[in-house]
């Protein structure tokens, strides 16, 4: 059996990189889809502990999990939030009874006048819809009640995610480690284009600038970042 992680921010692939030099739990559909193939067919064993992140990510992980030949087990047993919920859907699941499941509406940036702003709420209208979808195809329940449930960032027990047919059972095993607290600290696209840039140094004096160098410098510049509100865990 292949067990597969779905732990910290759901991320894209670019991205990945830029979390774990941070040292922060991440997951991308490229770390699912190189597990999907080595499982070959095998069964999975998907582990859910994730506050969510980017929904195209996570929708790309929901249908690799979703078209796998094989069986697929799904547990959530710290938070399955966001796209996070989304993945929980994708096959047979069951949760820890101190776990949580939240859904709420897709959210996003513009800049612009008023026709951007009508375009961009137009565009995350739509993307509640494609959320939707999949709370709609694992619980039977109407669209309706589906984005009515996401406009009110609804959170439920284990009990009521299985009372409202998103997961199908409260897990008998309590042995795995759980969570009390809810985070998701995702990377503003601003911080990561800034941390693109400082990785990308530009060359000293003598034509070059060294890895080790590149990365102290850059790793001084994040702290001064951190340390003037540039990232946070919201």
């Amino acid at each position: 059996m292949m067990r597969i992680n779905i732990k910290g921010t759901i991320i894209p692939n670019d991205d990945k990189w830029i979390y774990d030099w941070l040292e922060w739990d991440s997951t991308c559909p490229n770390d699912v889809n190189k597990l999907i193939d080595q499982a070959n067919g095998e069964p999975l064993d998907v582990i859910i502990n994730s506050g969510g992140g980017d929904i195209f990510a996570g929708s790309e992980i929901y249908s690799a999990l979703r078209s796998y030949k094989g069986e697929v087990s799904i547990h959530v047993v710290g938070v399955a939030a966001s796209a996070a919920s989304v993945i929980a859907c994708a096959a047979q699941s069951d949760i820890s009874p101190t776990a949580m499941f939240m859904v709420h509406n897709v959210s996003g940036g513009a800049r612009g006048d008023y026709h951007v702003m009508d375009k961009n709420s137009d565009i995350l209208q739509t993307a509640n819809k494609t959320i939707a979808a999949a709370y709609i195809a694992k619980a039977g329940m109407d669209e309706k009640e589906a984005l009515q449930m996401m406009d009110q960032e609804t959170w439920l027990t284990a009990q009521q995610a299985v009372e409202k047919g998103l997961i199908d059972s409260v897990a008998e095993n309590q042995n795995l480690k759980l969570v009390a607290a809810y985070q998701s600290a995702v990377l503003p696209q601003s911080v990561i284009d800034k941390i693109r840039d400082m990785v990308k140094a530009p060359p000293d004096q003598a034509g070059f600038l060294m890895p080790e160098k590149a990365q102290a410098q850059a790793q001084a510049k994040l702290t001064l970042l951190k340390l003037r509100g540039g990232i946070n865990n919201d």
